[in-house]
């Protein structure tokens, strides 16, 4: 995984030459280039395995080395370049001062002369992307495994069946993992999901994991004090 790395600064204090020796000077600035990168993976790959190795890059790479504002300006200048608006990501980068020596968001620089990098797999699709199948296919059986990811860290499957809603698979987790229901609660690519939510219609593919947040119950309220005459 690319991160941040150190830089060779002059006795004045200017960035003269990066870390591996490219001689490439801080200022050096070139506009952000059209092209995407175009690159095969290892092993045919879905879009939901594509996004969770993404959110894994993400969710990990800021914890290493380098400014947080700057990985997440850089994530937000990423998803519009994949997203071919180019002005946009040009304004992010500049609006964050960030530099491209290479005009490639796979090699960055911010002001401090801090290097960041970006894989390929966060700016372009593989060119061996195969379709994947939703977990609620109806071929499948109408039952299914759902990958889950708790907020403790722990991965597990849930068995459930293509027309149980999110409350329902809630009540299952319940079941088999003793997680209250009431503290549970679920997100899938970002956003929310609400108790009427049906699994047939969230399209979730097999490869993807479902986010669960577990919060503390809230404590009991106390009971009143029987007042004395």
């Amino acid at each position: 995984m690319g991160g941040c790395v150190g830089s060779h600064h002059d006795s004045s204090g200017s960035l003269n030459e990066n870390s591996d020796g490219t001689g490439v000077a801080l200022g050096r600035n070139q506009p952000l280039k059209r092209e995407r990168p175009k690159w095969k993976s290892d092993y045919p790959m879905t879009e939901g395995q594509l996004r969770s190795k993404r959110d894994e890059f993400w969710d990990t790479a800021p914890a290493f080395e380098g400014r947080k504002e700057i990985w997440d300006a850089l994530r937000a200048a990423a998803s519009a370049f994949e997203g071919n608006d180019h002005l946009l990501a040009q304004a992010i980068l500049d609006g964050a001062s960030i530099t491209l020596p290479h005009g490639a968001l796979t090699e960055c620089y911010d002001e401090l002369g801090n290097r960041y990098q970006l894989p390929v797999y966060c700016l372009s699709p593989p060119v061996n992307m195969i379709e994947e199948r939703s977990a609620s296919d109806p071929s499948s059986g109408g039952e299914c495994q759902l990958r889950l990811r708790l907020s403790t860290g722990r991965d597990l499957q849930l068995v459930v069946r293509s027309t149980d809603t999110v409350g329902m698979m809630k009540r299952r987790l319940q079941s088999q993992e003793g997680v209250s229901a009431a503290t549970q609660r679920w997100f899938f690519s970002g956003r929310p999901l609400t108790d009427r939510l049906r699994l047939d219609q969230l399209n979730i593919s097999r490869d993807y994991v479902v986010q669960v947040i577990l919060s503390q119950p809230p404590p009991p309220e106390p009971e009143p004090t029987p007042v004395e005459n």
